[in-house]
């Protein structure tokens, strides 16, 4: 079953689209980052695409060892900091030239009012027992770095209060209240620093997030706080159905997602101090879950690709969650392939998701074409790009012909196209068919990062005259969870005396 769709691209076409694919990117717990294969999926990440800022876990959790105590000999106890950790994991960011969105969490073990603790690594998630000790670790750790890298820069970094704060496994009980004041008193605390840091929250994610955005734009209000943006986390599956080792989840319909960041940002925009504030999804994903086969396949390719073209309608930012498979929610990963966020599987391999970013870093310039299936852009020197991408949220067969006449001038253009899909670029069927390895040899780790290639083609356009001016006929076939590149630029050739390509390819 094909299905067929035309579009005619007007001279002085103007489109809006608000491309902010490469601010930031997710990241498991800052501790992992110690790891050698952490650094090596990032670098990759950073070469291929580039990402400006990077947002995880666990900045204060006890494996990263910023809190210390220690009794003097009077029987009284002290704080102390310990900044060994968090100097090598933020020197190894800024060389890779990405800088942190600080998240501030989860609770050191002895600075915590309770046990409770999320994940495998077991993130403490309740209030301070002091909220004094709490703000004077936020404010030393500012200030070191501040110290080390320099005022000028770090001011820059966003932070954000919190992860979860509506979810019960994240923050205890859930306590709106209680986030509140955590809120409050951070925000004065960072402010005290330097009135420069720009400082947001409540980082919701699902369970009544509408309730949620209202109260803490009340509180604020209120409580005469000005926060500098908004944060809040979209995740697009429903409910997962566990099999084993993992959980298989349903796409929902994109629209509905859609319709739902609307809502905060008319939330938002309702409260007349606040209205057009910056918002920024800090985390998205199809599923919220690291064990969720989807992540690793074309469809999620696909999928992504269609969030990507509309995220930034109402947001200024979304970072997707996360770069890389070293990721320990549930314990160490046991598998190369085993449904985690990242765009990069385990041995370096990237996903086909990892090219949308790729291919969405590419659409600089003018917009002048945004459907449910494209997006192309103009460059200034006349040539276009463009992602287009066949989205489907359980299997249909579909292929999708899509024909694009663009204005060009009456000179000879090439079309390059970098394909994504289920036959071209699909290392997951790679390893399945490999016996699906659970320790891969460093040949399968080579052969599985070649087939992580998009397939590379392209070919001659000419234009042609019509009423209107000179028009660039480009027809594209996408199959089903497949995702295109193009790029359509005028070619000056230049061959060398006596070389005629044809005559090479023994053409007439």
């Amino acid at each position: 079953m094909d299905s067929t769709k035309c579009f005619r691209i007007e001279k002085d076409a103007q489109i809006p689209f608000n491309n902010k694919v490469d601010y930031c990117i997710g990241t498991g717990r800052m501790g992992l980052a110690l790891q050698k294969e952490y650094q090596e999926q990032l670098a990759l990440v950073q070469e291929e695409i580039g990402f400006s800022h990077i947002r995880g876990h666990g900045l204060f959790s006890d494996d990263m060892a910023i809190y210390q105590e220690y009794t003097d000999e009077n029987g009284k106890k002290h704080a102390e900091y310990n900044f060994t950790y968090l100097d090598l994991v933020m020197d190894s960011y800024l060389k890779l030239n990405i800088r942190p969105f600080l998240e501030l969490g989860f609770m050191p073990d002895k600075m915590a009012s309770g046990e409770q603790t999320v994940f495998y690594w077991k993130g403490n998630v309740t209030p301070p027992a002091s909220y004094d000790a709490w703000c004077e670790l936020v404010q030393a750790t500012l200030r070191h770095l501040m110290e080390r890298y320099g005022e000028e820069e770090v001011v820059t970094w966003p932070i954000e209060v919190w992860n979860e704060p509506n979810l019960p496994g994240f923050w205890k009980d859930a306590d709106m209240e209680e986030y509140f004041k955590l809120f409050a008193r951070t925000f004065a605390a960072i402010k005290e620093v330097d009135a420069r840091f720009r400082v947001g929250g409540p980082a919701i994610c699902g369970v009544e997030d509408e309730k949620w955005i209202r109260m803490f734009m009340e509180f604020c209000r209120k409580e005469s706080i000005p926060v500098d943006f908004v944060t809040r986390h979209h995740y697009t599956t429903e409910l997962p159905e566990k099999d084993g080792h993992y959980s298989y989840a349903k796409l929902r319909e994109p629209e509905e997602g859609f319709a739902n960041l609307q809502t905060t940002r008319d939330i938002v925009d309702s409260f007349e101090e606040f209205k057009g504030m910056e918002i920024h999804i800090t985390e998205f994903n199809t599923s919220y879950i690291p064990n969720c086969p989807l992540h690793d396949t074309n469809r999620n390719a696909a999928y992504i690709a269609r969030q990507l073209s509309r995220l930034g309608d109402v947001n200024e930012s979304y970072s997707y969650w996360t770069f890389g498979d070293i990721f320990e929610e549930f314990g160490v990963p046991h598998a190369p392939f085993h449904g985690g966020f990242g765009l990069v599987a385990n041995g370096c391999i990237p996903k086909p998701t990892f090219w949308t970013f790729q291919f969405y870093k590419q659409l600089t310039g003018s917009c002048v074409h945004r459907s449910e299936d494209a997006v192309i852009v103009r460059q200034q020197d006349g040539s276009y790009r463009g992602v287009v991408w066949n989205c489907s949220r359980e299997r249909t067969g579909r292929e999708l012909e899509l024909s694009f006449a663009l204005p060009g001038e009456n000179q000879p253009y090439v079309l390059l196209t970098k394909t994504v899909d289920e036959k071209t670029c699909n290392p997951l069927k790679l390893w399945h068919d490999l016996g699906e390895p659970k320790h891969l040899m460093s040949e399968q780790k080579q052969l599985l990062r070649e087939a992580a290639r998009p397939f590379v083609a392209s070919t001659r356009v000419a234009p042609e005259a019509t009423a209107q001016g000179e028009m660039l006929n480009v027809q594209l076939s996408v199959k089903e969870h497949g995702v295109i590149y193009f790029e359509l630029k005028p070619v000056c050739d230049g061959g060398d005396r006596g070389y005629c390509y044809d005559r090479v390819m023994q053409r007439d």
